[in-house]
């Protein structure tokens, strides 16, 4: 089963999200329903960058790498070098 590093963009905040997950689908549609957490307060979440792993913690590592840069600009140079 592989596992996705992604990258979400919401217009509403203008932020990034940045997650793993085994079934994205599903986790996109969970991130677009109002709850409590960094994005439950808006619905307009869209993927704007994926990467796979075949084993959790690739992924998790991943995951840690990219959110600890801590920086929109190289988020965006990450997502614009995937084009």
């Amino acid at each position: 089963m592989p596992f996705i590093v992604y990258i979400l963009h919401s217009s509403t905040k203008n932020k990034f999200y940045i997650g793993f997950t085994s079934d994205l689908e599903e986790r996109i549609i969970r991130h677009n329903q109002k709850s409590k957490g960094f994005t439950g307060n808006t619905n307009d979440w869209k993927i704007v960058y994926t990467e796979t792993y075949t084993t959790k913690s690739e992924a998790l590592s991943r995951e840690k790498q990219i959110k600890s840069w801590k920086s929109k600009i190289k988020i965006q140079e990450l997502i614009l070098s995937k084009d």
